[in-house]
């Protein structure tokens, strides 16, 4: 597809902005974005510290306040390292495996906002490797799945879903015969 605004280069971005319920799309190539303000960048570029402090909703202005929920994440600190929550802040990056059981009640909403919900990683399964764990996983999933159609009543899309679970443990059980053989 190509810019709708200079009709030269290719598209590379898609916005869409939706007012009273009409919504528009436009499709344009980074320089039109740039020049048509629909996207700027910083001219030092953008930092790991500018996306942490986003995700904390961390102002550098507030050092100097004396917000009472402020001062008490930064006397938070770290048993094992000493590291404490403002030094976390500012460079991003914790000072042992300890911090994040220390800090976990002020970083777990943070993942949750970036990992979609979740606040665990669960990482991903080497296909040749994996073996049936990728097939076990998918299971678990349609499971917690499942259970949730059942609260929500959704009878028939978890029939669907208990079909999927059965067949995915035939699969197991089938190439766990032939491993055997």
């Amino acid at each position: 597809m190509e810019c709708q605004e200079c009709h030269k280069r290719p598209a590379s971005l898609h916005f869409s902005q939706t007012v009273n319920g009409n919504k528009t799309e436009v499709y344009v190539c980074e320089v039109c974005a740039k020049e048509k303000g629909y996207m700027t960048y910083p001219e030092e570029g953008y930092s790991l510290h500018d996306l942490l402090s986003d995700l904390f909703n961390f102002d550098a202005a507030q050092i100097g306040s004396h917000n009472k929920t402020f001062q008490q994440t930064t006397e938070l600190q770290c048993p094992e390292c000493k590291m404490n929550f403002s030094s976390f802040k500012r460079t991003g990056k914790f000072g042992c495996a300890q911090c994040y059981h220390t800090f976990s009640k002020h970083i777990d909403p943070i993942f949750r906002r970036v990992h979609s919900g979740n606040t665990k990683h669960s990482g991903k399964i080497p296909k040749r490797k994996g073996g049936n764990l990728h097939t076990k996983k998918q299971i678990e999933q349609h499971k917690q799945e499942i259970q949730q159609l059942i609260e929500n009543e959704a009878f028939e899309e978890a029939a669907i879903v208990r079909d999927k679970i059965k067949e995915l443990e035939r699969q197991i059980h089938h190439s766990e015969e032939v491993d055997d053989s």
